[in-house]
């Protein structure tokens, strides 16, 4: 768990929101934990019960404006200082990448991000000698930050050097500038609605995308929008929401979602009117999954089990559908998720491979003959899904690839691949305001059984 400072109740506003995102920050860069663990359930930082709502979405968005643009940061701040960041105090390190976060790309007047940051060090005992250094760079930061980013704002250093190399590789030096440049913005909301999108887009003050999905740049709790509590709708990148749909027709067909939590596709198979049966390996997870589907007043078997070992009576006949969203590097979903840039590396992709390997084949002995498998992934990484169903035709002639059609996704061919499978990048949907544009890198196949 993160260190704890509670604050004593004079303390400047502002502060204790700046000193959880120092210690979430911490949490990512020093000791590989996940933003999701550090912010949502059992192990989220203790002090975020304290916050206002207020101050809980700024530090939210400070943190996730550091590590969008960590590598620029990084950057920056060696160009500031002579001697590099100290590396005795890590609370320094953050104070720093906090105030020029701030000063650089947050509305935050140059002067409180300054105050805030050196009472930051202040009240830490290994950092508090170097609170004129956080001063004096922070202040040049104002003065000189904005001019020593512009000299290296065509460089893509937010993105780790593998990833780009892959991209590169994968995609072209082109495509690859564009996935980074989506990833430095921050994403607006996505949600998949029961009905009638127009409506909500309206409600929302957004905007209906061409796949149904309603994008709105609303901010703030989530729970607290319209909609909400009458379970109208749920939070879903639009890429996120079209695998399900590849199933086409599924009134009254049974239907399994392998690695279901935390049930965004599970409920849009159980809108759709399928029977559902969801399967976790995550208590907590699944336990999630059952308070999304109690809101939105939608029924589905969901169980804890591990997908590969689960065995079911019931299961005998074959599904005529199967779905395997399966775990991945996740690198599809660093505009959402940019700790995921951080924490993920290279070596990490072979040993999600052979698992996911496991999982198709694991789920091709739950399908009937001529049923509908989709096999789908949030990772921009080949070797996780186009190379993974590659290898399972090349290797059973029993299945094969039911080419998806633009038609499918709303006409959006540059998603279709050559070979008919669906493939979405972080730059696709451009939008001249860029936070209402891009999507999830997602990969999707559609499978059946002869």
């Amino acid at each position: 768990m993160p260190s704890t400072r509670f604050a004593p109740p004079t303390e400047a506003p502002g502060l204790a929101a700046r000193r959880i995102a120092a210690d979430i920050l911490d949490g990512v860069l020093h000791k590989r934990r996940t933003l999701d663990e550090q912010l949502e359930g059992p192990t989220a930082h203790p002090g975020l019960k304290a916050l206002a709502d207020r101050d809980r979405a700024l530090m939210r968005r400070l943190v996730a404006t550091i590590l969008r643009r960590l590598g620029t940061l990084g950057h920056l701040l060696s160009r500031l200082l002579d001697r590099g960041i100290p590396t005795d105090a890590p609370r320094a390190q953050s104070a720093l990448l906090i105030g020029a976060a701030q000063i650089l790309w947050m509305d935050v007047p140059d002067h409180a991000a300054v105050d805030l940051s050196v009472r930051l060090v202040q009240s830490d005992r290994r950092a508090a000698k170097y609170a004129g250094l956080v001063n004096a760079v922070l202040r040049r930061c104002a003065r000189e930050g904005q001019s020593l980013i512009d000299e290296v704002r065509s460089e893509s250093l937010d993105t780790p050097p593998w990833l780009m190399a892959r991209w590169n590789g994968h995609y072209g030096e082109s495509a690859a500038k564009a996935i980074a440049a989506a990833l430095s913005h921050e994403p607006a909301l996505d949600l998949t609605v029961k009905a009638n999108a127009a409506h909500w887009a309206t409600r929302l003050h957004g905007e209906t995308l061409p796949t149904g999905t309603v994008r709105t740049s609303l901010q703030g709790s989530v729970t607290m929008l319209p909609g909400f509590s009458e379970g109208q709708w749920w939070v879903q990148d639009a890429a996120a929401a079209l695998p399900a749909r590849l199933f086409g027709d599924i009134r009254g067909r049974r239907v399994i979602d392998l690695c279901a939590a935390p049930g965004g596709k599970t409920a849009q198979l159980a809108q759709a009117g399928a029977e559902v049966t969801a399967i976790d390996r995550s208590p907590n997870r699944v336990a999630r999954l059952r308070e999304n589907l109690d809101r939105l007043s939608l029924n589905a078997r969901s169980l804890v089990a591990d997908a590969i070992e689960w065995q079911d009576d019931a299961a005998g006949e074959g599904f005529d559908g199967v779905l395997v969203d399966a775990p991945c590097s996740a690198t599809g979903t660093i505009r959402r998720h940019p700790d995921v840039a951080w924490l993920k590396q290279d070596s990490d992709i072979a040993a999600l491979t052979a698992l996911q390997q496991r999982l198709l084949n694991r789920a091709i002995t739950l399908l009937r003959p001529g049923g509908t498998l989709v096999y789908c992934t949030c990772s921009l990484e080949p070797e996780e899904g186009e190379q993974v169903v590659a290898a399972l035709l090349a290797s059973d002639t029993g299945i094969r690839r039911v080419p998806v059609s633009a038609d499918e996704v709303a006409g959006l061919a540059d998603i279709v691949t050559p070979a008919g499978d669906l493939r979405t990048l972080p730059c696709h949907l451009a939008h001249d305001d860029p936070t209402l544009g891009g999507l999830d890198g997602f990969y999707a196949a559609r499978l059946t059984r002869s």
